[in-house]
């Protein structure tokens, strides 16, 4: 069964109102709550606390969601490829821009 995306999502592929391009397909669980978010903004807007990024230590633990295949990626297994290891679905490389918002 595939974990639950909350936030504003427009897709089954979990893009959000913020992200959706075709590369927009992964979704981030983050630390303080335990629940995947599309985005930094859908966490944001929609959670009641704030965010916490993954600390260095726990670098693998599954903390990203593909949402074509419903894979979950450690954050190395993530930050180390451009697409799904699964799926070969391509990942946004922007998104590298805000990792210091997801991950130490």
């Amino acid at each position: 069964m595939r974990p639950r995306v909350y936030g504003p999502t427009v897709d089954e592929q979990t893009r959000c109102v913020h992200y959706r391009t075709e590369l927009d397909v992964i979704a981030i669980r983050y630390v303080c709550c335990d629940r995947y978010y599309p985005c930094h903004l859908c966490h944001e807007e929609t959670a009641d606390h704030p965010a916490r990024p993954w600390p260095a230590s726990a670098r693998d633990q599954n903390a990203v969601l593909c949402g074509v295949c419903g894979t979950e990626l450690s954050v190395n297994e993530y930050v180390s490829v451009d697409a799904c290891p699964h799926c070969a679905a391509a990942f946004n490389p922007g998104c590298a821009l805000h990792y210091p918002l997801y991950f130490e």
